[in-house]
């Protein structure tokens, strides 16, 4: 096989791995089911794009929002320092407060909130969630959803 068939054949082969390797990065982690060392193993092995953090998550029981900076801040230079060098997106469930971090204000939940009627009220509260969130490391917050009940149809009335 003269060499330009092999090198066309690894150029292939580099773009399937390449490839793959950027699908990897679509996956996410959830944090509470790992241990950090083997979430930090998992992560070198798959890529894995994006790690959540749910309730009772984090890097020890009482973490304060520097110790969360600190674990974000860990991943995300071992994502940088990977073969693609993409960022890691993470991402925490702060319904009503950053629950996770110890010493984080927690609010009313987002039904109480809503039936309040009182729109500026409950932007404070997200800007509020969203400054404890990033002060955390922490770039995604999967709550910052605000509902009441106007419809008796709807399923959580």
């Amino acid at each position: 096989m003269p060499w330009s068939w092999n090198l066309r054949l690894f150029k292939f082969q580099l773009f399937l791995a390449f490839q793959f390797q950027k699908s990897n990065y679509m996956k996410q982690v959830e944090f509470h089911t790992h241990s950090h060392s083997m979430l930090m193993a998992f992560y070198f092995v798959t890529n894995a794009g994006s790690i959540l953090s749910v309730g009772g998550s984090g890097p020890f029981e009482n973490a304060k929002s520097s110790d969360w900076a600190a674990m974000v801040d860990n991943f995300q230079k071992a994502a940088l320092e990977s073969r693609l060098g993409i960022p890691l997106l993470y991402g925490t469930d702060a319904v009503h407060g950053n629950n996770n971090v110890y010493g984080a204000t927690i609010f009313p939940h987002n039904i109480g909130l809503g039936a309040t009627r009182d729109a500026e009220l409950i932007r404070r509260i997200g800007s509020a969630t969203a400054l404890e969130v990033r002060a955390s490391g922490i770039h995604y917050n999967f709550a910052p959803c605000v509902a009441v009940c106007r419809d008796p149809r709807w399923g959580r009335c």
